[in-house]
C-alpha cells in the first residue's frame, strides 16, 4: 500500500499545506463521481435490456391472446407461451426496479458531491478556515457523515490517509461486489 506521508488536517506539522488537503479532497470527489458514473451506466443499459425484453415479452403475449381467440386445439400450448411470457416479463420489471435502485443511489452519490464540493468552495473562501487544519478536519468529517454506505465510509478514510486513488477505487469495487452477490435477491425501493 502506497501512501503519501507527512502532514495531515488530523496530523498537522509544519509541513502542513490547505493545497495538499484541497488536492486530497477534490480526488475525493473525482473518485466518487467516476465510480457513481460508472455505475449509472451499467444501470442504464440493464433498464434498456429489461425494458426491450420486456416489450417483446408483452408483444408474444398480445399474439398468442389473439391465436386464443379463435378457439383451436392449441389453445393449451397458447396457454404455456403466454405463462411463460408473463413469468419473463415479470423478471424484466424485477431487473428494472433493480437499475432504479442503482440510478437512485447515482444521484444521491452525484448530490454528495455537490455539496461537499460546496463545503469546499466555502472554507477555501474564507481566509480564517483556509489556513486552519481544525476547519479542513471539520470539513472532512461533515463529508464522511453523509456517506450513507460502510464502502463509502471505507474509500473515504482510505483516501484520506494517503491510499492512491486507483487503489482504494479497487477495494470499494471489490467490496462492493462482494456486497451485491451477497444481496442479489434483496429489493428495496426509495
Amino acid at each position: 500500500m502506497n501512501v503519501l506521508s507527512g502532514s495531515t488536517s488530523s496530523r498537522p506539522d509544519l509541513d502542513w499545506s490547505q493545497l495538499k488537503e484541497t488536492i486530497v479532497m477534490l480526488n475525493l470527489a473525482v473518485t466518487q463521481i467516476d465510480q457513481s458514473m460508472n455505475e449509472g451506466n451499467s444501470s442504464v443499459s440493464t433498464l434498456s435490456k429489461s425494458f426491450t425484453g420486456l416489450a417483446t415479452n408483452l408483444s408474444d403475449i398480445q399474439s398468442s391472446i389473439a391465436q386464443l381467440n379463435q378457439k383451436d386445439e392449441s389453445s393449451e400450448k397458447m396457454k404455456l407461451i403466454i405463462e411463460g411470457s408473463t413469468s419473463t416479463a415479470l423478471d424484466k420489471v424485477h431487473s428494472a426496479i433493480i437499475a432504479f435502485q442503482f440510478y437512485d443511489k447515482l444521484s444521491q452519490r452525484l448530490d454528495h458531491v455537490s455539496q461537499s464540493l460546496s463545503a469546499l468552495t466555502a472554507l477555501i473562501s474564507n481566509p480564517t478556515d483556509l489556513y486552519s487544519p481544525i476547519a479542513w478536519q471539520g470539513l472532512q468529517e461533515t463529508i464522511r457523515s453523509k456517506y450513507t454506505m460502510e464502502e463509502e465510509r471505507q474509500m473515504f478514510d482510505k483516501v484520506i490517509s494517503g491510499v492512491p486513488i486507483e487503489e482504494a477505487l479497487i477495494e470499494f469495487n471489490l467490496d462492493m461486489a462482494n456486497k451485491i452477490a451477497s444481496e442479489e435477491d434483496e429489493i428495496e425501493l426509495f
